[in-house]
């Protein structure tokens, strides 16, 4: 492909998909039990299905984005209720884990499915229903005492048996997308192909960034160096943030960066990590997202990660030679 054929990408991507909010989170509504409860009775609910993968239901609007489907509280499944905030309208929203509905023209996806297919308010809904919901799923019971837990505060907090309380937890990650510094045509990024994934559909092989969590006691960008260093065996030369987003699988803050690093140092792979790293250029890139490339050396086709992603965010930045 030359560089008059590049394909037609769309706009110019701005924030990460899941950084993207509209939501006034109201927290000091939080401990207000009869504001709650008019809230409850005035408000609409986002059901979401952890059983089914963290399903939610959206429609399809006709210029290819999708929306949300809210139902009234007074419709809604059974179960503990969460409050996620007031919508730009001033409308209470809530989140329920439970079966999603069967309702016509509504299809169930996850967030990973459609967060960059949502507007503002709905990927800021979605991101945070997933994440809560995945928080209390996993803290039925406290950490520190073992005893079981309950919700308080809206669903923003859980108590145990004793009263000692526990709030909802993130864990910072770092993912980046490493170039050689060049611009244009002959610029390369570094991609690499994680050793615990799957082939995908007709044996495509997947290509993202490099990520890890920060450890304890450790700066991002520290993070940022060694986790390169450990996966792939390279120095890097220069570092720039890039943006952040939740993560809520179950509960990462994604800390984007890019990096600049020279490319005749040779991988030293980490395969517990990484399997396979490679440097791609601009046109290998651009016939990844159009899901027409193929390894000329193994005949295996490749591809990114969806769309929704911090990664492919990255990654659709350094192609069209934006600033990080």
């Amino acid at each position: 492909m030359s560089e008059q054929e590049q394909p037609d990408l769309g706009e110019q991507p701005g924030l990460p998909p899941l950084a993207r909010s509209a939501l006034d989170r109201s927290a000091l509504r939080r401990r207000d039990d009869a504001w709650l409860a008019k809230a409850w009775d005035e408000g609409v609910v986002l059901v979401v299905d952890l059983a089914q993968g963290g399903r939610a239901l959206v429609t399809d609007r006709a210029d290819g984005s999708a929306a949300l489907v809210l139902v009234p509280s007074a419709e809604a499944p059974e179960g503990d209720h969460w409050f996620l905030g007031i919508d730009p309208s001033g409308l209470p929203v809530w989140t329920i884990d439970a079966p999603l509905p069967s309702l016509d023209g509504a299809r169930a996806v996850t967030l990973r499915d459609i967060g960059h297919l949502l507007d503002d308010r709905d990927a800021g809904l979605f991101t945070a229903a997933a994440a809560l919901d995945n928080w209390h799923a996993s803290h039925k019971f406290s950490p520190r005492t073992g005893l079981p837990t309950e919700a308080v505060e809206a669903g923003w907090a859980r108590r145990d048996t004793e009263g000692n309380m526990m709030w909802p937890r993130t864990d910072p990650a770092m993912i980046v997308l490493v170039h050689d510094g060049v611009a244009g045509p002959e610029g390369r990024c570094l991609l690499g192909h994680n050793a615990g994934w799957p082939a995908g559909p007709d044996g495509v092989r997947r290509f993202s960034c490099l990520a890890g969590y920060v450890e304890p006691g450790e700066s991002a960008e520290a993070s940022v160096i060694r986790e390169v260093g450990e996966e792939v065996g390279i120095a890097l030369r220069s570092l720039h943030y890039a943006g952040s987003q939740s993560w809520p699988y179950p509960g990462s803050l994604m800390l984007g960066f890019h990096a600049v690093a020279d490319r005749d140092q040779p991988f030293r792979l980490d395969p517990e990590e990484i399997d396979e790293a490679r440097w791609f250029t601009r046109d290998d890139v651009a016939r990844m997202i159009a899901g027409d490339f193929v390894d000329p050396e193994s005949g295996r086709p490749s591809s990114l990660p969806m769309r929704a992603s911090i990664a492919f965010y990255l990654i659709e930045r350094w192609l069209r030679g934006l600033p990080a």
